[in-house]
């Protein structure tokens, strides 16, 4: 599903990517884990094009098209979704109107019917529910006033919203306690399919007890350095990134 091929990034001239390679196949989940300051996030930027970086050398082929070639918006349409490690708060737009408007643009953009005000309602309070999202966020505003562990669950059920067909978490087990990490999990835990593959970004493994990975990556100085199954986490755990 997703292809990486030699990518080399920098910001401000300032190399971070230096020659990543990773190969993503359809129906998988691979973590990626390394020390701060190794270009994670800049890598789960890249792929939903962030604008401030400037792609250098390399490739990214998703589902057999190039995704340099794709605007942030067209990326997202074609399949692409990205917890943010920092959630944005957007004042003055409701829960459920950003919701429904984010749905209603991916069904326009592949020529589906709109959902109705009534049909969406049902849906979110499904979600909702599942997520364990109290009823009254969805008339408040997008992010505002949310705890750490409000705003992650509200990025996971944006994404069991729109279904993507590749869902990059940026360290979405930052700031959560247990409680929140198990129903993020769940939630994510019920997307898995044969034809949906996640990324996630992570600095510890505990998360990974939640979500078995396929495999386990481990970036350094902006490149891969070593990969291996989800035993590969455990040793990172008990032996830390300079055992790498």
């Amino acid at each position: 599903m997703l292809e990486i091929r030699g990518l080399h990034v920098s910001i401000e001239g300032i190399p971070i990517l230096q020659g990543l390679t990773l190969s993503l196949p359809y129906g998988q989940v691979h973590a990626i884990m390394g020390p701060n300051g190794t270009g994670k996030s800049t890598l789960a930027k890249v792929l939903a094009g962030h604008p401030s970086y400037r792609i250098d050398e390399g490739e990214i082929w998703f589902k057999g098209k190039s995704l340099l070639s794709m605007p942030p918006e067209e990326r997202s349409h074609f399949g692409l979704f990205m917890s943010f490690q920092y959630p944005v708060e957007v004042a003055g737009v409701s829960n459920e109107q950003f919701l429904r408007h984010a749905m209603n643009a991916h069904r326009q953009a592949h020529s589906l019917p709109q959902l109705s005000r009534e049909a969406f309602a049902l849906l979110l309070s499904q979600k909702m529910e599942r997520m364990q999202i109290r009823s009254e966020f969805k008339d408040r505003s997008v992010n505002v006033g949310f705890s750490g562990g409000e705003k992650k669950r509200n990025e996971i059920l944006q994404m069991s919203l729109l279904e993507p067909d590749l869902a990059i978490l940026d360290e979405t087990d930052s700031g959560l306690d247990i409680d929140a990490m198990r129903i993020i999990a769940e939630g994510v835990n019920d997307l898995r399919s044969s034809t949906r593959s996640m990324l996630i970004i992570t600095h510890y493994q505990r998360l990974l007890d939640y979500i078995r990975p396929d495999q386990v990556h481990v970036m350094d100085k902006g490149k891969i350095v070593r990969s291996g199954g989800p035993e590969l986490a455990l040793i990172l755990e008990e032996k830390g990134y300079e055992w790498i």
